[in-house]
């Protein structure tokens, strides 16, 4: 591995399971975590953009991580995604968060006004500052009007010894190579992570150290299987679980918004959960579901 991070290979950013009237689905969910544990995966993270975090009031946010650490029982680590625009609720959730015992922290910056490069280190410091656990910074500028650029990253690595790791969710490796650069000269054990789900292997050729990406939802073996045999270097098994990978991303373009077609996916693979989510976004139809179990099965 890269191989002293501090957080490394495939970790699954679950989506939120709930049943068709909107409340948390919990005995579909302990069954989902199973399968993911069971397959391989190395993390789960509750309440990433997948897990619609934006959509959950915090009494039941905080509820549902006090639930999944319960479950996991340390068989695999739990990342808690807190982002939120308010920062005493962010607090709040981070100090919840680490009295249920999870293994670290997702923070996404804030969005709709992104902060300048100041307002975010002050923003992530006030974060990492507020808990003794690990600190995950999640970069995803499409969505939050802001980046974080590689110079920041390194900043805030070398101020705050629990910020430990960022998910990039940026769509050119580039940017990511640069940041891998960047934060592992100041600590080498940073975690940089992927936001793409075929980003693994160009990742892992740059110096990081894996995804947190969707898909892991739907096919957690196969992502496993990817991370298993590169870190084996059976590299024709790791291509074909690449290729597997590169066929699966038609899914995120078979619905109104992605967490839908993940939802679908999530249930033809077997698990009897309602693909309900929250609003405002157009709910799956049956066209579309049959599409996903198409692209599965081809």
């Amino acid at each position: 591995m890269t191989d002293n991070a501090v957080f490394s290979g495939i970790i699954c950013p679950s989506i939120t399971i709930t049943k068709d009237d909107g409340s948390i689905d919990y005995e579909n969910w302990g069954r989902h975590l199973d399968h993911l544990i069971e397959a391989g995966v190395n993390g789960v993270l509750i309440f990433g953009s997948i897990g619609e975090f934006y959509a959950f009031p915090l009494d039941v946010k905080k509820e549902v991580v006090d639930f999944v650490v319960r479950h996991v029982g340390g068989r695999i680590k739990v990342f808690a995604g807190v982002g939120d625009t308010n920062i005493d609720k962010v607090l709040d959730f981070s100090r919840a968060a680490e009295a249920s015992g999870v293994d670290a922290l997702v923070v996404v910056s804030p969005y709709y006004f992104g902060p300048t490069a100041g307002g975010a280190k002050a923003y992530f410091g006030s974060v990492a500052s507020a808990v003794d656990i690990p600190v995950i910074l999640y970069n995803f500028p499409p969505r939050t009007g802001s980046d974080l650029t590689p110079e920041l990253v390194a900043e805030l690595a070398a101020e705050y010894p629990n910020i430990v790791g960022i998910k990039d969710t940026v769509d050119t490796i580039s940017h990511t190579r640069k940041v891998i650069r960047a934060v592992k000269a100041v600590n080498p054990r940073f975690a940089v992570f992927s936001g793409f789900d075929e980003y693994y292997l160009v990742n892992r050729v740059s110096g990081g150290d894996g995804v947190i990406c969707g898909m892991t939802n739907v096919e957690p073996e196969t992502f496993a299987n990817l991370h298993t045999a590169y870190e084996a270097g059976d590299y024709n098994t790791a291509i074909r679980s690449a290729q597997r990978i590169s066929h699966l991303m038609a899914l995120y373009d078979q619905s109104d918004l992605f967490v839908s077609a993940i939802k679908g996916a999530v249930k033809a693979k077997g698990l009897p959960i309602s693909t309900l989510i929250r609003e405002p976004a157009v709910q799956l139809t049956d066209a579309q579901y049959a599409a996903i179990q198409q692209i599965l099965d081809s």
